[in-house]
């Protein structure tokens, strides 16, 4: 479908009951949409979305500037169609939305939603995802990444769009993963990000 997006509202892009998988979405949009616009998704009527990001940070694209991204998960394509191949798994019901955040309308949203129905295992996990932003990060500062989850899961990653404000500084970063009772030291510390 192509649908225009309405200025200050939101719109909804797939209602699905289950149990099923979303496999894949398919989304092309203006990149002058890429942060106006919120993608939302919600598993099983919860209130809170399990999804809340920026369409161009959803698709790993968080300068607004089209760029190829190949991996397993995500991948923009050259003429920037957007794909997302997260397995996302729902035990009830599906629900994603696109809020415009803008003052004007959008028009030329073209997406596409693929899924199965089919039954869930009871321990297969949701996807998770949030927008974050710190501009600028206080001098000397950690940047949190994720904090206060509980329960089993898989982190599987983040993606990172930062901008340089110091010569000389190119991005590197210690990565600190504290677990379950860590306090003053982090059970994976790393160099570099």
């Amino acid at each position: 479908p192509c649908i225009t997006v309405p200025a200050n509202s939101a719109s909804t892009l797939a209602e699905i009951d289950g149990p099923g998988v979303i496999q894949h979405i398919w989304i092309t949009v203006h990149p002058d949409w890429w942060r106006r616009l919120v993608i939302r998704m919600y598993w099983d009527g919860e209130e809170t979305p399990s999804v809340e990001v920026p369409v161009g940070d959803f698709f790993c694209l968080g300068w607004c500037k089209r760029e190829n991204v190949v991996s397993v998960p995500i991948s923009v394509n050259p003429a920037g169609g957007f794909n997302s191949y997260w397995p996302m798994p729902f035990r009830k019901s599906a629900r994603i939305t696109v809020e415009n955040l803008h003052g004007e309308d959008c028009g030329g949203f073209f997406y596409q939603i693929d899924y199965a129905l089919t039954e869930v295992p009871a321990d297969e996990a949701y996807l998770h995802a949030q927008f974050r932003r710190v501009n600028p990060l206080p001098y000397k500062t950690d940047y949190t990444v994720l904090d206060g989850v509980k329960g089993w899961g898989h982190y599987v990653g983040t993606y990172l769009a930062w901008g340089v404000n110091s010569n000389g500084w190119w991005g590197e970063g210690e990565i600190k993963f504290y677990l379950d009772d860590d306090r003053d030291f982090p059970t994976i510390c790393g160099t570099g990000t």
